[in-house]
């Protein structure tokens, strides 16, 4: 009986695919006895010690030596058991059957996956993908149990050779966009059968950033035709991937949806959605809101929502009607009071600052043409700072007012802000980062980032100057720059003044460091998707899903006067493997928590919530003016539902 070598199973390979992964094995070992003759030469030749460490790589050799503490070569350990794999096929001939995730796609045209369309309830959403390697059907390497340089014991493990894909609400994407990333060829071929991976097409997929995953949206009537755009995929480097679309038409049939790599499907490919599928601003609410929020897989709480109106058992309208005029609505103020009644938006403007009125109207725009909304009055504050900040316990007690960021002394109701809530609604529409983009641009993987914090931005806050300072001081651990001086003109000279950098570059730092601007700072979400660490600011400034993390799981925390960064980095440094930790759990979280389904759910539970508490009936009061849904005579928009919605009062 002949003897199998020791190593990594490989029995999961088919010959064609052990023969050309032996072929780039025999490939490296002809470069590395190559290599080793021209550092023999330059060694005859030349006699500085130090010009010949780094031209003959003397210098990396030791980085490795430490690393891995001359453990054998990887490489030798997968050649002997590929060897036997091919020689044992040979032997008898018969080709090893692959596991059925490789040789069959079970999910093939003939057996679609079909799903209940989110969209049929409303989705003039975008459809969002997200793909991942199965950790079920996967083939698994054997942890190799040595211990480590350090005297802790590594695990190898391979996430699988399926693809899967979840389906999840999101807002519209229009433009196509150019940002292609750079795939991952490997990972990319598991999930069928494909063409034969060859050394060309590898470093054309690198070098050009092409990747073959592809996905083909089609109506299910063969009459309908449709606009669709589909932009590239975003490669979030960590096994997994975001493809998203966008409709110009309504579907009445449905969506037969495909997701290819090559011209094999992958990740459960195709799906089914069943109609009717609307586009973004198609005006098609759904009646049942209970049965809306079960679709998008709404949560059953928000522990900020529930703090938030705590406060507030009952809303008197009345009262408020009196009291916010007076208290907020003066010249300088940034209030817009609003009333959603019968599905439709009202609003007037009290105050010298209401420009950004226009993201609260789009949200609200956007959930109506989505869901029936509950009748409400209410206001919103478009300014930076909490306004109430009255106690529980006083006379007269505190109001209601929503905001976009809330603080540890005020008991204003959080929505996500304003930026959080345009990127939403707008990604992919213009030329500004988005919440998903971000996912698929974060620079190099960690171990080829630079070990330093990072930080960019205004001078808005104090500490931000502070920061800059320490930079000075502290270059090895600390890149820190105003890009821009309003406040703390006089300290440009001093200070210098930063050159602007694109948000994706932030990534190729390994720690991002986040300080409040005039509240909170509202770059946080963008920089907990990325896969850096984030060291954050204390701070009594938060937004609406600040609740769910936590210090040291999440994020670092840093104190308020940052006197504490400088050390905080070192640990960093010096605990990567935990800092790396750390860092991914923040991503994860903040992927789950920042989804677009979820940021509907969230502003729908809040008026919801409010709607209830009211103790009187809303009304149209005057000075208000309807706000009007968007006109898009481009997209046709064709509504299902036939009965009206109640009646204008």
């Amino acid at each position: 009986m002949t003897k199998v070598p020791q190593g990594f199973d490989c029995s999961f390979l088919n010959d064609e695919e052990a023969r050309k992964i032996l072929q780039v094995l025999e490939r490296n070992e002809e470069l590395q006895r190559a290599e080793k003759e021209r550092i023999s030469k330059l060694q005859k030749t030349k006699r500085d010690i130090r010009w010949l460490q780094g031209v003959t790589g003397e210098w990396f050799e030791e980085i490795q030596r430490k690393k891995f503490c001359n453990e054998t070569d990887v490489s030798q350990m997968l050649k002997q058991p590929l060897t036997h794999r091919l020689r044992k096929g040979m032997a008898e001939n018969d080709p090893v059957e692959l596991q059925t995730s490789r040789s069959k796609n079970i999910f093939s045209q003939r057996n679609p996956t079909s799903i209940p369309s989110r969209l049929s309830f409303r989705s003039s959403f975008a459809s969002l993908f997200s793909f991942r390697k199965s950790r079920k059907e996967t083939s698994k390497l054997q942890s190799l149990g040595q211990t480590g340089c350090d005297g802790h014991t590594p695990s190898v493990s391979v996430r699988g050779t399926a693809l899967q894909a979840k389906i999840y609400s999101s807002p519209p994407e229009s433009q196509p966009t150019d940002s292609a990333t750079v795939p991952k060829p490997a990972s990319m071929r598991e999930g069928s059968t494909v063409p034969p991976w060859d050394g060309s097409l590898l470093e054309d997929e690198f070098f050009q950033g092409q990747t073959l995953f592809r996905v083909v949206i089609k109506s299910l009537s063969p009459k309908e035709l449709v606009r669709i755009h589909v932009p590239k995929p975003l490669d979030r480097n960590d096994g997994t991937f975001l493809m998203r679309y966008r409709m110009y038409e309504t579907v009445s049939k449905g969506l037969k949806i495909e997701v290819l790599y090559g011209d094999e499907h992958v990740a459960q490919s195709p799906y089914i959605l069943k109609g009717p599928v609307y586009h973004e601003y198609c005006e098609c609410p759904e009646e049942d809101p209970q049965a809306w929020q079960k679709t998008l897989s709404c949560p059953d709480k928000e522990p900020q929502i529930e703090k938030d109106f705590a406060s507030f058992p009952s809303i008197n309208l009345q009262q408020m009607l009196i009291e916010v005029p007076k208290r907020f609505g003066d010249e300088r103020g940034a209030i817009v009071h609003y009333t959603i009644l019968n599905n439709n938006i009202y609003r007037r403007s009290l105050g010298k600052y209401t420009d950004f009125k226009m993201f609260s109207d789009e949200i609200l725009l956007s959930l109506a043409r989505k869901v029936l909304l509950p009748d409400l009055e209410f206001y919103v504050n478009l300014g930076d700072w909490p306004l109430e900040h009255r106690k529980v316990n006083e006379t007269p007690g505190p109001l209601p007012i929503i905001s976009w960021c809330g603080s540890l002394d005020s008991q204003d109701v959080i929505l996500p802000t304003y930026d959080i809530t345009h990127s939403t609604l707008e990604a992919l529409r213009g030329v500004t980062n988005d919440l998903l983009s971000i996912q698929g641009n974060t620079g190099p993987s960690w171990i080829n980032k630079t070990e330093k914090a990072f930080f960019r931005g205004r001078d808005s806050r104090e500490e931000r100057l502070q920061l800059v300072q320490l930079s000075k001081e502290n270059p090895q651990l600390l890149d820190a720059g105003i890009t821009g001086y309003f406040f703390f003109q006089e300290k440009e000279k001093e200070l210098g003044k930063a050159k602007l950098i694109g948000f994706f570059d932030f990534f190729k730092y390994k720690y991002q460091v986040n300080v409040d601007g005039t509240v909170a700072a509202y770059r946080y979400p963008y920089l907990m998707l990325g896969d850096s660490l984030v060291l954050k600011q204390d701070s009594p400034y938060y937004e609406h899903f600040y609740m769910a993390l936590k210090p040291w799981k999440h994020y670092i925390p840093i104190k308020r006067n940052l006197s504490d960064l400088l050390e905080k980095v070192e640990w960093a440094k010096e605990n990567d493997e935990e800092a790396k930790k750390i860092a991914k759990e923040g991503q994860l979280t903040a992927r789950d928590l920042l989804q677009p389904h979820r940021l509907y759910c969230y502003y729908y539970t809040v008026l919801q919530k409010y709607a209830e508490r009211q103790l009187s009936k809303p009304e149209v009061r005057d000075g208000m003016e309807l706000v009007p849904q968007p006109g898009d005579s481009a997209s046709l928009c064709q509504c299902h539902r036939k009965r009206p919605l109640r009646q204008e009062l």
